[in-house]
């Protein structure tokens, strides 16, 4: 068509210089330059370019094309098809004119780069410049369009046209291009999509399949190649991958092609060239890069069930990739790697999960030789990907707690891959994967994983101090997560890792103890446990091996762990006289390192002789500790020791005595602690008169010092446990400094009131003395012993009662005020001003002090009765008889404290609101508020969150104050419900709040149950929401939450073998341990006592209305939704409550038990149910006549809930057991389950047979003649059910439903305990494993006691023993898990790629036909008029099946549709590929009349009178599809104007099929018939 036009056009005009004027001079447009190209192209084919005509092209491009090409008609820039237009015809102007004009144009047009019309002026001329003539300028143009190119940001058409054309232009333009390019860095990291749309470009010539120099032959060029690779692997768009797989595919089919063996160049490693060709070997090389090539298409996917089916196919890729006679690799495995990477970058993590197992897998089943590129895969990309916490996660169908899949194959490959590597690279590589360990920030789960991987190495000399230190380094990482437990067992295996790979003869003894200071002891080094052993045991062998240790003496000495640690003391100790006294106490690191030393070797001492001698410790202790004891002993009589050194003596005292006892099972008879002990008593006398000397006789005297009182009071706490453990005896020094050290204290605190304007020294000392009155009083709370004999309490309580609580520690004068200065003991001085940091902390400090005196004197006088304000001036302990006061004081100072200093204030307000609950209700409420609001303020702050919220939770909810705020009913019994609202919804963000309120509660009130404590239990019921929200606690984790949750479990399986579970307290924050806690509770009450019994009948019913509302909440609801495990929960309570309920409750609760059964449950709901119905039924028969009226309800309210009491009918043995007369109640059982065996459901029918066969074998059992009438009908009844035929899975499903466990071997009263209804029954019901609670969470949560003997928590059955199953599982036949045991798939899918591979760049900017031409895509002229049809989903899936099939349009009501996500939802971007217009169905007349005239068949998709079958009809090539609407199908008007109306054939009842549907299945018959026609003419 557009030849015939420019023909007509040239022969209408005789002067082809006159038309193109004629088409230069009007107005520009796009028409009109579409026009000007198609007559000067067809000049060009004229050969018409000599003379005028040349100059007249000449003007044509420099006069109207080049301007049109920079500016469209509208002013703006040009649009796509008038720079196609331009181009195209500056091209054929170029050629008509001659060279001179194109060289001129490129030049112009070269120094206008990157503007896109100087790129689309470039493409046009180029291919018209001389390889001779202008070599030059081709050079420059390849040279500044590759770096264009590289630049990143280069407009579309350099990759699509320019570079192209330069290509086949001539070989100086692409030598040029492929010199920048390699010039530039071809390969360099993070330029791989700009180089490959380059190459991609360049492809047709530098991969040829004609012979081409060796330099211009990208096969030969390693960096080509390392390119290729790295957009495979890493690239994160798919245009690139895409343009990879082109250029590899494309590298293929030229080697076999050319069928010339040929080698990539030199390679930096000893291992293969990274592509060869041989065509020995064709066959074998054309089916590796076969399969690799459809791997890597296919991973382009990211859907795991289409991409595993291929994972086989990988397997064989290594079995290509390694020579069977020389176990070499042929193939260079970074190919392999690509793919991993590739697999490791998707965006679906079970596609990147899958392929992590599949390469920690690969050395299990094949052996491959060692490669420097897989080594530095695994150092690199793998373990990037480990970091992964989700990976982590467990398989479908793996029990809680049996760990990770993956962490359990990456420990295996960690093995086996080095137990492969060659020796002399074994340590160069653990040594890098410890640094890469040590170079990132890890997430618990994978550095858990990680360092278990490596603990679990075979013993070897791998690392040495470099190695040592990247473990250090690695610790460090460790200590970031929160997850106390998991790093703690991090460490464990990092020290485990240490002893098996450190070759002891590169490292010193010093570089031990520096590794080990990195752990921290209190989560994973401590005595007694089995890696302490270990660690001992280790240095035991190895002493005499270490490296020489600077510590150890002179050279040459030989090198033991005793010599080491005894000098270590020694420095230690020694205070050096080149070191000045500093005001500042020392780092405590020091005194931890050496302590930790000191108890190592004394242990491994103890290892070297064969028996246990008391003796032998205290030598080996003397040894070692003979300084440190030497200046403790004069610490008392040498005034002059300096002070370095009793800080550090001081240090280490605290240090050895608080690691000394070991953990686990063996502390009482530990030798070392023991003499330890003793040997620290020995010098008790004078330490005690040291630190009595130090905080009372004004020698603390700068803020600095502080710390030092701290020391101190230390020290004097350790040794007043240690001497109450050892017997506190009269006369014992610590009882000798007690009473003049607290006499002191008071005598400095009461001088500092003498109205002087104080000094710093005074107020330091006044600080300390108020921290030794605290300290001395949390002694006396811990050691009640101290408290007898305490003669002169009385002066003491009146001091500590008449504290100015109110008044802040008052800042002292500077020292440029005061003209003074403080000497120090060195003879030095020191200036201090109280602005200097930490006077508030100080202040801070002295307040928190001062009312840990005061919550102490409160406790100690709580029986007193409250003052009036008029007796104030009579009190004789006014802090305590004014509590109003003091309350109001409390409120004030929680204003200024910092959250870690108001634990005190807390405690004092326990015992200050009882007193004022009655009187002064408002102000409690106040304090109720103020202590909340602080609370709910630390959600963050972990170090002092659990501590204040223990001392909250003991506070607001004491047992006093709950049972006053009851009796009351005020509002501070509404305040407290409703914090307890808070607090159970903060529990659902942070996991172990509840646990410590339900905990405190539970035990308050069973101590008041038992008489212990004062008050009555009568005040629970007050509260017993919160024990109703106990028993149905659990929130559903999220995915990262429930990984942790399986990691903490599967650590603490490991017992003793992991010392974190030995080490680390278990806080018991779980959630299950909420309702463990409850259900205990519970389990104590007494139903014998009045206020028990009601407590438990109002819960019950509390439950029933839970499970109530619940079930109204929503009408139906998923397995193991929140709803689904709340119901669950309820009824679990119900059973343990039963034992309690008697007859006359049970008449005010059966109806809402029966009227459950009749809801809609969850299996596991339904089970528990059904148990307590036949608990009910057993123990009172006489609620049978309620019973047999629930099966007299219609078969539609009863059709999905009859089998629940057909499942309790099936345990009629149980049922009849205290009914003395049976035969009324068999009589009944046979009736009802006769009736229920003729129902049409096949469901009921099972359930049904199942208890008639029951019912029978117990009336035949007990010999009742009277069912001898019966015996016909049911036999026939049973053995039809035995031999029953038919379709389906009828007789198997009757034998599951026999051989279920419900009906098999459960027994209602031998399996009633806490493991059948807590463990067993959820197991079994197939509930999410987070609800099943074994039996030894119920004994080790040892808050609450245990009540009856074992036969309450174990089952007396074989139920236990028991696999989950469900008879109504249907057969599941082939499976994917059974495919996957293949070898390799004989097929695998595939999507089809509806490309060629010569044009990969999808130009957007390109018109959608171009677009689908340029794509390679065939182009139908089908055109399917959608106007009609209203439903987005519809016209979405109908856009995909006319793209899928090539239609040439698709024509809608109105484009906005596209923008409708339930289109894009059915079209998958297939709008994007496919011409849509827009005709509104009042204009389709209009369009019809027009496509008609066009010559277009208008086809209608209707049933009428005169309809075509569909299977008859022949449609021709210009054909329009119009569908008719969903519902009214095509109007009459329209019906007028089509020229055939086809059907589809139909042999069903319903008479229309979705518009759809119809429309897909004449697009396919269209399609087929074209392609029948296309095959017939090509033949």
């Amino acid at each position: 068509m557009e030849r015939v036009l420019a023909d007509a056009l040239l022969a209408q005009s005789r002067d082809p210089c006159a038309l193109l004027g004629i088409l230069c001079g009007g107005e520009a447009s796009a028409e009109r330059a579409e026009t000007l190209r198609l007559v000067l192209q067809q000049l060009e084919e004229r050969g018409a370019g000599a003379g005028a005509l040349a100059e007249a092209a000449h003007e044509v491009a420099k006069g109207y094309l080049v301007p049109l090409l920079h500016a469209s008609p509208g002013g703006g820039p040009a649009g796509p098809r008038v720079l196609r237009a331009a181009s195209a015809a500056l091209r054929s102007c170029a050629r008509l004119a001659g060279p001179e004009l194109a060289v001129a144009l490129a030049e112009d047009a070269l120094r206008e780069l990157p503007a896109v019309p100087s790129v689309e002026l470039l493409a046009a001329v180029a291919p018209c410049l001389r390889a001779l003539d202008d070599a030059p300028l081709l050079r420059r143009l390849a040279r500044a369009s590759v770096e264009l190119a590289l630049a990143g940001d280069a407009p579309p058409a350099v990759g699509a046209r320019l570079l192209p054309a330069l290509a086949q232009s001539a070989e100086p333009a692409l030598r040029a291009a492929w010199d920048t390019l390699g010039s530039l860095g071809l390969g360099a990291e993070g330029h791989t999509g700009p180089e490959l749309l380059v190459l991609s470009a360049l492809a047709e010539k530098l991969l040829s399949a004609r012979a081409r120099p060796a330099d211009l032959d990208a096969r030969l060029c390693g960096r080509f190649w390392r390119t290729v690779q790295a957009g495979l692997g890493r690239a994160q768009d798919a245009l690139t991958r895409k343009r990879a797989r082109y250029l590899l595919q494309r590298a293929v089919q030229v080697s076999a092609e050319l069928a010339v063996d040929c080698t990539c160049g030199p390679q930096d490693t000893m291992g293969p060239s990274l592509f060869w060709w041989s065509e020995k070997k064709r066959d074998k090389l054309l089916k590796f890069w076969e399969n690799y090539i459809l791997i890597m298409e296919v991973l382009e996917g990211n859907q795991i069930h289409v991409i595993k089916p291929v994972l086989p196919k990988l397997n064989s890729l290594f079995e290509y990739a390694v020579s069977e006679e020389n176990g070499c690799w042929l193939f260079h495995p970074s190919w392999h790697t690509c793919i991993y990477k590739r697999m490791f970058e998707s965006e679906n993590k079970i596609l990147t999960k899958e392929g992590v197992i599949h390469f920690l897998e690969l050395y299990e089943v094949k052996s491959l030789p060692y490669s420097p590129e897989l080594s530095e895969f695994v150092t690199g990309p793998l373990m990037d990907v480990l970091s992964e916490s989700c990976l982590y996660s467990r398989s479908p169908g793996q029990l809680l707690g049996s760990g990770s899949p993956l962490g359990l194959k990456l420990q295996k490959f960690l093995v086996t891959y080095v137990s492969l590597l060659p020796e002399e690279t074994k340590s160069h590589f653990l040594l890098k994967f410890i640094q890469r360990m040590a170079g990132r920030h890890w997430c618990a789960v994978p550095v858990f994983f990680l360092s278990k991987a490596l603990a679990s190495m075979p013993r070897c000399k791998a690392l040495g101090g470099e190695g040592l230190l990247a473990l250090r380094d690695v610790l460090q990482c460790t200590m970031i997560t929160h997850q106390v437990l998991l790093r703690g067992a991090a460490q464990c295996y990092l020290l485990q890792t240490a002893m098996r790979l450190v070759d002891v003869e590169k490292i010193s003894l010093s570089d031990v103890a520096a590794f080990l200071m990195s752990l921290r002891q209190e989560e994973s080094l401590a005595r007694g446990t089995v890696l302490w052993t270990e660690l001992c045991d280790w240095l035991r062998v190895n002493e005499r091996y270490f490296r020489q240790s600077s510590i150890s003496g002179s050279e040459g000495q030989e090198t033991s762990l005793k010599a080491y640690v005894k000098n270590l003391v020694q420095e230690f100790v020694k205070s050096p006289g080149w070191e000045r006294e500093s005001d500042f106490m020392p780092d405590w690191l020091e005194a931890r390192l050496t302590s930790l030393m000191v108890l190592l070797a004394v242990d491994v001492e103890g290892m070297k002789t064969q028996f246990s001698e008391k003796q032998r410790t205290q030598n080996v202790l003397r040894i070692f500790l003979d300084p440190l004891l030497d200046a403790l002993g004069k610490l008392g009589t040498n005034a002059y020791m300096p002070l370095l050194k009793t800080d550090r003596c001081l240090q280490l005292l605290v240090r050895l005595l608080h690691s000394c006892v070991p953990r686990g099972s063996s502390d009482q008879d530990d030798e070392v602690s023991a003499v330890l002990q003793t040997s620290v008593m020995s010098a008790a006398e004078s330490v005690s008169q040291f630190v009595l000397r130090r905080l009372t006789m004004n020698e603390l005297q700068s803020v600095a010092d502080l710390d030092r009182c701290q020391l101190y009071l230390k020290v004097l706490a350790e040794l007043t446990s240690l001497q109450v453990k050892l017997g506190w005896k009269a006369g014992n020094p610590i009882r000798r400094v007690i009473s003049p050290l607290k006499n002191a204290c008071i005598h400095h605190l009461q001088d500092a009131e003498d109205g002087k304007e104080p000094t710093l020294g005074h107020q330091v000392q006044r600080v300390v003395s108020m921290a030794t009155l605290a300290a001395l009083c949390e002694a006396v709370d811990q050691h009640p012993v101290l408290q007898l004999e305490s003669p002169d309490a009385e002066p003491v309580d009146r001091f500590l009662s008449t504290l100015p609580l109110r008044q802040m520690l008052q800042k002292p004068r500077s020292e440029e005020q005061n003209g003074c200065v403080h000497p120090l003991e060195n003879g030095s001085v020191l200036e201090e001003s109280p602005s200097s940091p930490g006077w508030g902390k100080t202040v801070a400090q002295y307040l928190h002090d001062q009312w840990v005196c005061l919550a102490f004197l409160l406790r100690r006088h709580r029986p007193l009765n409250p003052a009036t304000e008029s007796d104030v001036q009579e009190c004789f302990l006014p802090a305590v008889e004014m509590p109003a006061q003091t309350l109001r004081s409390a409120l004030d100072v929680l204003t200024v404290l910092p959250a870690d200093r108001i634990l005190p204030v807390f405690r004092c307000m326990e015992v200050l609101v009882p007193q004022l609950l009655t009187s002064e209700e408002s102000l409690c409420i106040e304090a109720f508020d103020m202590a909340w609001k602080i609370i709910s303020s630390l959600g963050n702050t972990q170090l002092t969150f659990w501590p204040n919220l223990k001392a909250f939770v003991h506070f607001v909810f004491g047992h006093e104050i709950l049972a006053i705020a009851a009796k009351l009913k005020g509002q501070a019994y509404f305040r407290i419900k409703e914090i307890m609202c808070k607090i159970i919804e903060m529990s659902t963000i942070k996991t172990g709040v509840f646990n410590i309120l339900i905990r405190h509660c539970c035990r308050s009130w069973l101590a008041a149950a038992s008489g212990v404590s004062q008050g009555s239990f009568s005040s629970a019921k007050g509260y017993s929401e919160l024990v109703l929200e106990a028993c149905v606690f659990g929130t559903v984790f999220r995915r990262d939450q429930r990984l942790i949750q399986d990691v903490q479990t599967f650590i603490e399986n490991l017992g003793q073998d992991c010392a974190a579970n030995i080490i680390i307290e278990n806080t018991k924050r779980e959630d299950y341990y909420v309702r463990i806690c409850a259900v205990k509770f519970l389990c104590l009450l007494d139903d014998s006592d009045i206020s028990h019994k009601l407590f438990l009948e109002d819960l019950a019913i509390k439950l029933l209305d839970k499970d109530e509302s619940a079930s109204r909440s929503r009408t139906r609801y998923h397995e193991n939704s929140l709803q689904h495990r709340v119901k669950n929960r309820v009824w679990q309570t119900l059973l343990v409550l039963f034992p309690r309920f008697d007859q006359n409750f049970l008449n005010g609760i059966i109806d809402k038990i029966f009227h459950a059964g009749f809801t809609n449950n969850q299996a596991s709901i339904k089970y528990f149910i059904e148990w307590i119905i036949i608990l009910i039924l057993h123990k009172f028969p006489q609620f049978l006549p309620k019973f047999w009226d629930c099966f007299s309800y219609g078969e539609e309210k009863l059709k999905t809930s009859i089998c629940t009491f057909l499942s309790v009918l099936s345990h009629l043995d149980i049922i009849v057991q205290n009914i003395p007369e049976k035969k009324l109640v068999l009589k009944q059982a046979l009736t009802t389950a006769l009736q229920w065996c003729l129902s049409h459901n096949f469901s009921v029918r099972l359930y049904a047979l199942v208890a008639l066969k029951k019912a029978w074998h117990l009336c035949k059992a007990l010999q009742f003649e009277e069912c001898d009438a019966w015996t016909t009908v049911i036999e026939c009844s049973l053995s039809q059910a035995e031999n029953m035929h038919g379709a389906g899975n009828a007789r198997k499903n009757w034998q599951r439903i026999q051989d279920h466990f419900f009906f098999s071997t459960f027994h209602p009263l031998k399996d009633y305990c806490l493991e059948t209804i807590f463990y067993t029954l959820p197991r079994l019901s197939g509930i999410t494993e987070e609800e099943w609670i074994t039996l030894d969470k119920f004994t080790s949560f040892t808050d609450i006691p245990s009540s009856a003997g074992p036969q309450w928590y174990l089952s007396g059955s074989a139920l236990g023993e028991l696999s989950p199953g469900d008879w109504s599982q249907q057969d599941r036949g082939y499976t994917l898990g059974e495919a996957d045991s293949q070898s390799e798939w004989a097929d695998v899918q595939k999507k089809i790629i509806p490309w060629g591979h010569k044009a990969l760049e999808s130009d957007l900017e390109l018109m959608l036909q171009d677009r689908a031409a340029k794509l390679g895509k065939s182009i139908s002229r089908l055109i399917v008029v959608a106007s009609l049809i209203d439903k987005p989903t519809n016209l979405g899936g109908l856009c995909r099946t006319c793209e899928v099939f090539g239609a040439a349009v698709l024509v809608v009501g109105s484009l906005q549709c596209v923008g409708d996500r339930q289109f894009q939802h059915l079209s998958v971007s297939a709008e994007q590929w496919l011409p849509l217009v827009e005709v509104r169905p009042a204009q389709l007349t209009d369009y019809l009349q027009q496509k008609k005239a066009e010559g277009y068949t208008v086809i209608g998709v209707e049933q009428t009178a005169q309809s075509s079958d569909l299977a008859q009809y022949r449609f021709p090539e210009k054909s329009l599809l119009l569908l008719g609407n969903e519902r009214e199908g095509i109007p009459a008007n329209l019906i007028q104007q089509l020229d055939v109306c086809v059907e589809i054939p139909q042999q069903g009842i319903i008479r229309s099929l979705n518009v759809h549907v119809s429309g897909a299945l004449l697009i396919w018959e269209y399609t087929r018939q074209q392609l029948l026609r296309c095959a017939e003419l090509a033949s």
